[in-house]
């Protein structure tokens, strides 16, 4: 983790307004075109989950704005951004993840299938090993949404947000909504769209 000289940021002007904001977040809602993701899990058994949850991580660690936290203040890059994921378990509650990124799927998926046995076997709601190095998101595969709200603690916080929604067809293909949300001290709306062309870039590799 490296620290940004904000006074030489070109964005200096921009954290210094919005991190004195009580809620700086800003959300969208994104729909993503999941065909191919969704044909690549039934082609090769992998979840469905795994392939478009590592294609976002991907995207995520691609976008130097989305690898910034605020800790007192100050502007850290982390090195790399791994995945803290809602995982349901068997009786309906749910444990929050903490998923290491890997570029290799094969990895990703492992520690993925690690973490949801870890929940299983666990009625604690948080992981062992924490962090602000991640991304906090929800697979909510219950029902589509075209806009979503995030809890607001009231403490200062920079971790963005994700949060997934089901599946449905639109056409001939299946598309899935993304709710984004991010602290506009370090991420801007061009910020998200790289971030939207990268992920989409992704789900459409074969």
């Amino acid at each position: 983790m490296k620290k940004l000289d904000i006074s030489a940021w070109n964005r200096k002007h921009h954290f210094n307004h919005f991190n004195a904001l009580a809620d700086p977040y800003f959300g969208v809602t994104i729909p993503f075109d999941v065909s191919k993701a969704y044909k690549k899990s039934k082609d090769t058994g992998s979840s469905f989950f795994a392939i478009y949850l590592h294609d976002c991580m991907k995207a995520i660690n691609a976008v130097e704005n989305f690898k910034y936290r605020i800790i007192d203040d100050e502007v850290f890059e982390c090195d790399v951004i791994h995945a803290s994921s809602t995982i349901l378990r068997a009786d309906k509650t749910f444990g929050f993840s903490y998923i290491n990124f890997s570029e290799n799927f094969e990895e990703f998926n492992t520690n993925l299938l690690k973490e949801k046995q870890r929940i299983d076997e666990s009625s604690e709601l948080y992981p062992p090993v924490y962090g602000l190095d991640c991304i906090h998101c929800s697979a909510l595969p219950w029902f589509s949404f075209t806009s979503q709200k995030e809890p607001f603690s009231g403490v200062k916080d920079s971790v963005p947000k994700l949060a997934f929604s089901k599946t449905y067809k639109e056409n001939d293909s299946l598309l899935m909504n993304v709710g984004i949300s991010a602290n506009h001290a370090l991420i801007d709306g061009y910020h998200v769209g790289q971030f939207a062309e990268l992920f989409q870039k992704n789900l459409n590799l074969p």
